[in-house]
């Protein structure tokens, strides 16, 4: 009878360690796929972080670009307004009546200018006959002249030039009302 005591009891023996092993890898495959979930919510985390900090860069790079390019333009036009007053002059000269090699020499050196400021961009805002527009001119004079349509351009006392669809020097009119 002890050999059959001794069988039962290794047979039990046997049941509750596979017992013991099967709720403990039951419990191991629970903590792994904790342990994996936890792993997948860090990644899923730093993942997000690296697309924000992507976008971030994307933007600066975009926002930096645009400031250059405007410092660019603003440095642009500050040099051409510098330039204006030379344009002036050099149509003044130019509109002189003489006929002489000097006023030939005057009219290819104002031809010049001027070509080489429309390849910048610069171009002469249109005053006389338009509506008058504060965004374009600079009213120094007004008239009452029935002549005249209310708010419009009668005269030009100084050209106005606009680069870029930016006003670089307002043009001084007269003003009909």
């Amino acid at each position: 009878m002890s050999t059959e005591n001794e069988n039962k009891v290794a047979a039990e023996a046997e049941e509750t360690v596979e017992e013991v092993t099967a709720s403990n890898s039951e419990e191991e495959s629970e903590n792994q796929q904790q342990e994996q979930d936890a792993l997948q919510k860090n990644y899923d985390e730093l993942y997000d972080k690296h697309l924000r900090t992507l976008a971030e860069y994307e933007n600066y790079k975009r926002r930096t670009q645009k400031e250059k390019d405007e410092t660019y333009l603003n440095a642009q036009a500050d040099a051409i307004l510098n330039l204006l007053p030379v344009l002036d002059n050099l149509e003044r000269a130019a509109a002189t009546e003489e006929q002489s090699p000097l006023a030939e020499g005057v009219q290819m050196v104002l031809k010049q200018l001027i070509e080489t400021l429309e390849k910048m961009g610069v171009h002469e805002i249109e005053a006389v006959g338009k509506a008058f527009d504060p965004n374009l001119h600079n009213a120094v004079m007004h008239i009452d002249d029935e002549n005249f349509e209310e708010n419009v351009v009668v005269e030009q006392f100084m050209k106005g030039y606009e680069m870029k669809g930016r006003v670089i020097r307002h043009s001084m009119v007269k003003v009909a009302n």
